[in-house]
């Protein structure tokens, strides 16, 4: 009985001497640490104030869009974003959609490159810039065949019997973005039809390599709240800035270098401009006109 209580003893005083250290002491020291001037505001959640009111913080994006979803044309529009509905920090996440996923699985369920199409033709349209990018159809879909016919010993089609663009259901559209495959006129898909049996073919089109859109602009964070764009996306967007706030062109360029970042010491990463920083910089530099 005198060994059981001794160990419930030093057990107990193990405890009490962790929860100080480790619960107590351990927790204080980091807050302290914290504290120390130039730490202070990261440790803080990196904070935005706006006459002593906080507006946002520099770590998290935002959406600049109006009620409807449109982007508002005064304000540099940050990439996408699969958090929530949109740079929602209780729902941080990515889509988990890889590079293979371009056929759409329904109207509300397009697969990657169709959201890839969609927002590169919407963004060109935006910023008066050509939106066409590889394996996108003219109206912004993922240019996908399903070919269906007798296969080789190597799983390839030969003799196609029936093509359909898989991607374009006939409800929305007049006609598919190719004609002919291989000499066999392309279908456009039919709702609730199944073309598994088909061999996938995406067709590249004739857009250029290097796309007008940056890929940032078409693609969410691995997170969804990344707060970052390229120079090269927030350069496409300056034009229409500039002439919605009615500067020039040239003083906005130059607050977009202001709060241009380079690689992380120097050979980290890429150079990124800062959303949130940049927008809230307009605002007070040059407020909308009406």
């Amino acid at each position: 009985m005198n060994l059981l209580i001794r160990q419930h003893w030093a057990a107990l005083r193990a405890l009490l001497v962790l929860t100080v250290i480790l619960g107590i002491g351990y927790p204080l020291f980091i807050w302290l640490v914290a504290q120390i001037p130039g730490l202070q505001d990261k440790a803080d959640g990196s904070i935005v104030e706006l006459g002593g009111k906080p507006v946002a913080s520099s770590l998290i994006g935002q959406s600049f869009t109006d009620a409807k979803g449109n982007p508002l044309p005064q304000y540099f529009q940050s990439r996408p974003s699969a958090a929530g509905n949109g740079y929602d920090p209780l729902n941080s996440g990515a889509s988990n959609l890889g590079p293979e996923n371009i056929v759409d699985a329904g109207p509300d369920k397009p697969s990657l490159l169709s959201q890839v199409c969609t927002r590169s033709k919407a963004i060109g349209e935006l910023d008066g810039v050509d939106g066409a990018r590889p394996f996108c159809t003219g109206d912004g879909v993922g240019a996908v065949l399903a070919v269906i016919g007798p296969r080789d010993a190597r799983g390839v089609v030969v003799n196609p019997t029936q093509v359909i663009s898989v991607n374009e259901p006939c409800a929305s559209t007049a006609r598919p973005f190719l004609d002919t495959y291989e000499g066999v006129r392309v279908q456009c898909a039919k709702a609730g039809e199944d073309y598994s049996a088909g061999q996938i073919v995406p067709i590249r089109g004739s857009a250029p390599a290097d796309p007008a859109v940056p890929a940032d602009a078409v693609t969410a964070s691995g997170s969804g709240l990344d707060p970052h764009i390229s120079p090269a996306y927030a350069q496409l967007q300056i034009a229409l800035v500039a002439k919605t706030r009615k500067v020039s062109p040239q003083l906005v360029r130059s607050l977009v270098d202001e709060y241009t970042d380079g690689r992380t010491l120097g050979i980290f990463g890429e150079p990124r401009v800062n959303v949130v920083e940049l927008n809230i910089a307009l605002d007070q530099k040059f407020p909308l006109k009406s």
